[in-house]
This record gives C-alpha cells, structure tokens and sequence, in this order.
C-alpha cells in the first residue's frame, strides 16, 4: 500500500474529521447507488394502482438487492513498534480502539422461508487508534493506524423460525484499498519531537478471516406488493483470526459491525389456485384439557382367519368352559386388559372377544339364531370348514344349541370387495378369508336405522387423557403434482410466522405454539404452494384458537364403520343418525366428525372417499340436530383418507383395516 494521504493531522484535530477523502466517498456512494439500481431496476420503478391493489397475490422475492450501511467499531491489540524498515517509535504500542466506516452493495438469495444465501462487496474501514503510551523518556506518543479494504463477504443465511429473523455466518476476503488517494497508512506523534505519517512495512495485500451475525428484517412495503422493501438491522462479529494486517511482529484486528441494510425484491403474481383445490385449518376441539370418552364401540361381525388355516387365529380370546360360563359382557368395560393401551388397544381387546360376546348374547337370549357364513380361496367346502369351527366353538364352550346356528362355504366374500388395484389384492384377499355372523333376531342387532348385518356396539368408557393439541391443515383437490407447500399464520395484530415445508396433503402444527401466551387468538392461515407447472398457489383459511380449561370434559362418541369402497353408504346409517346421535347432542355443543379409510386403494381416491363420508355424515346430523331444535351447535368436519399418523388403528390385520373404514363422530358439550 503506497502514500495514501490524508489532511495532516493537528493538535487541536489530531484524527481527520472524515474517514476517507471526498472524493473516494463520492465514489463509493455513486458505486453503491449504481450497483442497486442495476442490479434491481425494479426497486425504482413506479407502482402500478393495480399491481399494488391488495387483492392481487405475490410470491415473495427470491432475489433481493440493496446496499448495507454500517460503522466498524475496530479493536487492537498485540505488539506494534517497528513500523517499517526506517522507522520505530521509543515504545511498543499494544491495544487500540477506533471506528470506521462499512458501505457495500448487496445480493440476497432466499429460495426458501429458512435456508438462503448473502454476498455483500464493499469499503470497509478498520482504522483506530492505540491507547497512548509513555516513551522512556517520559514523552507521551500516539499511535493512529487507517487500514482499509475491499472486503468480500459470502454468508449462509438462516431464519429459524422461518420469519423475519435471521441469522447468518461466512467468510471473510479482503484487499488492501490502495486504487485511490494519497493518504498514509500511519500517524504518529511525539510530545516535544512532532508528528510522523508514513506507511507500514510487511503490508498484506490480502487477509482472510470469517464473520457470524444476525438481523431483522423490517416490512416497509405490503407483502403483496410488486416491489418489496425491507430495511434490515443487523448486527455483526468478525473474529481476529487471521486479520493479522502485517506479516510481522503480532498485531491482531477484530471488529463488531452495526449497521442495516435496504434492499428490494419483485414479488411474482400468483394463482389463486385451481378451483378444485380446498384448504382448511381446523382447531382442536374447545374444551378442557382433559378428556374422558364415553363410546358405543361397533362389533364388526367377521372373524378373518390366516392364509389357509380352518382354526381361529390366536389373537382372538378363546376362552375355556368354566370361564365362559362366568363371562360377561359388562366384564369389557369392567376390567379391560391392563397390557394394551390407549383407544386403539382397548378397542381391539373388545373385539378380540367377538366370539365370546356372540356366545353371551345367544345364552342370553334364547330365541336367537346366526348363520355363520365362511369364505377362502380353496372354495366353498374350506370356507365351510372355518364356520363349523366357529360354530363348535360356541357350541362345545357357551353351550349353545347347534340348531341355533347355520353354517355355509362360499369361494369369497362379496363380489364387491374384490375391487381395487392390483397391488392392493393381496390384502383385499387377506380381508376375504373371514367368518361373517349374520342375524335376524333383533336381540343381537343395532335396532335403530342400521344396515342389517351391525351387531349391538360394546359401551366402552376411556380413561382420563389429554386433550390433543394440533391445529391440523388439510390441502384437498389438489393436481397429482401439487409439491411442496408451507402456511403463515398472521394474527389479529399483523405478526406472521411461518410454518413448513409440507409435502402430501395435511401436516400439524401445535395450537400452542401458535397461541404463545394468550388465551383466545383470531387468525389469517395463508397456503403457500407451488401446483405441477411451478405456479404459486394461495388460499386463506380463517382459524380461531381457545386455550383450554382445566377440568375433566365428558365426550360421547359413535363410530360407523364401511366395507371396502363404496359397498355400504353413509345413506344406510340415516336412521341411526337421526335416531341415535342426533338426540345427544345439546345446545352450543360442537359435533367434531373424521373420516378414515384403511391403506387399500390410491391414496387420492381414499382422500375423497373419507370427505365424501365424512361430509355426508355431517350433513344428515346437521339437518337432524336443526329439526331438534338446538341452537347454536358447531361441526368440526375434517378427513384424513388413509393418512397413518391420523388413522384408529394400525394397517398390519385385516380387522384393523376394516375397522379403520369408519366415520367417528365426537359430541363436545359446551
């Protein structure tokens, strides 16, 4: 670095009042402002009235440009003496302080809510002074250094939370600034001898180091406008390691920056999306904390039996003489097994005795006849042999009369679910190889509007447990291509955070984590995707939030179950609907309705198969709870297809695929 010349330093001003001539900073700012406008024409342009029109849609920038503005606060420290070949001052100097100046145009890429990049290139002014030190002859000298550069910053960026806040780290190249001026590199002075300005010796032309920091970015444009602008503090720390300005003796520079920067981006219009595509955001259910359910569980009348076997499995309870003599079906609920827990565990122990319970019912009732009707591969003669075994068994066991009980083969189930695709046949056949009990005698059947064949449910009361706490986004009718998608959820107060990527079609979100402190919230949930051509997409949804109550909630709850595809309609349950539930539900109640498939089939046909359940469902209760005369009651209706995270039961057993084709309605008291 040669003769870079300033204004002589003075007594009465021994640091010159600007940090670079006028000259360079003329240059500079000309440079900076020039670099933003080309690189981003568009952040000077006029806003059309209808590009600004709020109703129009915009992805958000992913190229930002601008300029960063900040001042270096620039700390020394190590040995400092021998200043260049023909000159060394009395004493060695070792710590400093100083402030410069930063300025650099910018290039944000953010592809992303989280993940994104930051170049900046620009002036960056590490000068300071060293604390004063006493020379041997009792002098008092001062030591002024005025390195500067040409500094090259590549960062990471990184938003967490996936908002406004971000963090980001990267190194560090810088060249020494020695294309314009005349100052020097030094400044020394020396009671009673003078000043000295000269240029240091050992002088690297480049240095590397690294940088770590943080900022926010700061709205000052509507989201939706074509030319985005954002003002964004920051603050940042730029180690010593490997700021050594000289190769020799041990000088050491860090600095912490603190400045903003201004940039600008071009929102893209976007689609409102295909009409066909539905968003909805449904809130847990209001309420208290914690639950207690009390259901009518649905004995599904089949006993499937394993490959080519004529026994009855043995995940089925098989019970001895003496303690069917002593069985009960209050016995269920009374003690249910202590090894299996929650909802799913229970129920299947309930179902797992359907023999048992067949039997109980019949000794209870003694005019009640069955016809047990078995089915296999190896046609009707093997299929016969599995409904024989059932009936021994309620014969030999539960002391049934044999005349009670008629028994037939078939090669399969019904015809009709043997639907499906070819990849699914094999558990279409799994759930085929099965005993279906069958009864006129209305002391065994659900009396009330239910197809023939449902057997009277098993009342089953859970356990206290808590309440779930997810806020759960669907996206339906989406194309075969829709990709990846995120929401922001925007509160009454204008505060949005972020939440995604998502791929398929619903994801959870915590109501608490959204809620934060407060007890009530009134949202704004905004989808944000991308369809098959890579058009963003948007659809709001509004989602309000009630923290919940402490106490114990009693819900009552029916479950409706249907065979393979479209064999049983939600039409067939009208009656029990209307009969039934409907009559349970009070005033200012909310009827929270889900719709399941089990994982045969594709899974976009079983998506619209659960809403189209689950939305009839919903529609038969709603007309029946009006024409009761209840008043301000709300329904929940969501649908899950044969999503697993949502699903009752696991997809592994053909009774837990069957009991997962079901419709569960949850009656919530107020």
């Amino acid at each position: 670095m040669k003769n870079l010349t300033h204004a002589q330093p003075s007594k009465e001003n021994p640091m010159p009042s600007t940090l670079f001539s006028p000259r360079s900073l003329l240059h500079l700012s000309l440079a900076a402002i020039l670099s933003s406008a080309l690189l981003a024409p568009e952040a000077w342009s006029q806003e059309s009235s209808t590009a600004a029109a709020p109703e129009v849609l915009r992805e958000q920038p992913v190229w930002w440009f601008g300029a960063a503005a900040a001042g270096n606060l620039n700390f020394y420290w190590g040995t400092t003496q021998q200043l260049n070949d023909g000159f060394a001052t009395p004493a060695a100097f070792h710590k400093g302080i100083g402030a410069g100046l930063y300025l650099a145009p910018l290039i944000e890429y953010r592809p992303g809510p989280m993940w994104g990049g930051i170049l900046q290139i620009g002036y960056d002014d590490r000068r300071a002074a060293f604390y004063d030190v006493t020379c041997p002859c009792g002098e008092n000298s001062t030591l002024k250094a005025k390195p500067s550069y040409i500094s090259i910053e590549p960062s990471l960026r990184l938003a967490p939370f996936s908002g406004d806040f971000y963090v980001f780290a990267g190194p560090r190249v810088a060249f020494a600034w020695s294309a314009f001026g005349e100052d020097k590199q030094f400044a020394y002075t020396q009671e009673g001898v003078g000043a000295t300005e000269g240029d240091f010796d050992t002088w690297r032309g480049v240095v590397f180091s690294g940088q770590v920091g943080l900022g926010y970015d700061v709205h000052l444009t509507p989201e939706n406008a074509r030319t985005q602008m954002r003002l964004a503090p920051f603050a940042s720390y730029q180690p010593h390691f490997g700021q050594d300005p000289r190769s020799s003796e041990n000088w050491a520079v860090s600095t912490l920056r603190v400045g903003a920067t201004l940039k600008f981006g071009r929102g893209k219009r976007v689609s409102s999306g295909d009409p066909g595509l539905r968003f909805s955001a449904i809130a847990p259910k209001p309420g208290s904390s914690k639950r207690r359910v009390r259901e009518s569980f649905p004995l599904r009348n089949y006993v499937f039996f394993d490959d080519s076997s004529t026994r009855v499995p043995a995940r089925y309870a098989v019970l001895s003489k003496s303690q069917a003599s002593d069985f009960r079906e209050e016995a269920l609920q009374e003690n249910p097994p202590k090894s299996l827990k929650g909802r799913s565990g229970r129920q299947l122990a309930v179902y797992s005795n359907l023999l048992n319970v067949v039997g109980d019912r019949m000794k209870r009732n003694p005019g009640s006849r069955i016809l047990l009707s078995g089915s296999s591969v190896k046609g009707p003669e093997h299929g016969k042999a599995r409904a024989d075994e059932v009936k021994h068994y309620l014969v030999e066991t539960f002391g049934i009369d044999g005349r009670r009980i008629a028994t037939e083969g078939r090669e399969n189930a019904r015809a009709q679910d043997q639907s499906g695709g070819t990849e699914d046949m094999q558990l279409l056949q799994a759930g085929n190889q099965r005993v279906e009990i069958t009864s006129a005698s209305p002391e065994l059947l659900l009396q009330v509007g239910s197809p023939q064949e449902d057997f009277k449910p098993v009342s089953i009361e859970g356990p206290v447990e808590e309440v779930p706490d997810s806020v759960v986004f669907n996206v339906t009718g989406a194309s075969p291509g829709f990709g990846s998608w995120m929401v922001e959820v925007t509160d009454d107060q204008g505060k949005t955070r972020r939440f995604g990527p998502y791929s398929g079609n619903r994801a959870t979100v915590s109501a608490s984590s959204i809620l934060g402190t407060r007890d009530l919230g009134d949202y704004n949930v905004v989808l944000v995707g991308r369809d098959a051509d890579g058009t963003v997409v948007r659809k709001q949804t509004p989602l309000r939030l009630v923290r919940p109550r402490e106490g114990i909630q009693e819900i009552t709850r029916f479950t409706i179950l249907f065979d393979f595809g479209q064999t049983k309609s939600v039409a067939a349950y009208e009656k029990f609907l209307t009969e039934v539930v409907a009559p349970r539900v009070s005033d200012s109640s909310t009827v929270v309705v889900r719709g399941q498939t089990d994982n045969v089939g594709e899974p976009e046909f079983n998506d619209n198969l659960s809403r189209e359940r689950a939305q009839g469902t919903q529609a038969i209760l709603e007309k029946a709870v009006t024409a009761n005369g209840r008043r301000g009651v709300a329904y929940e209706t969501m649908w899950y297809g044969e999503t697993a995270e949502h699903a009752p039961f696991e997809n592994g057993l053909p009774e837990e695929r069957a009991y997962n084709r079901t419709v569960i309605i949850d009656i919530v008291p107020r």
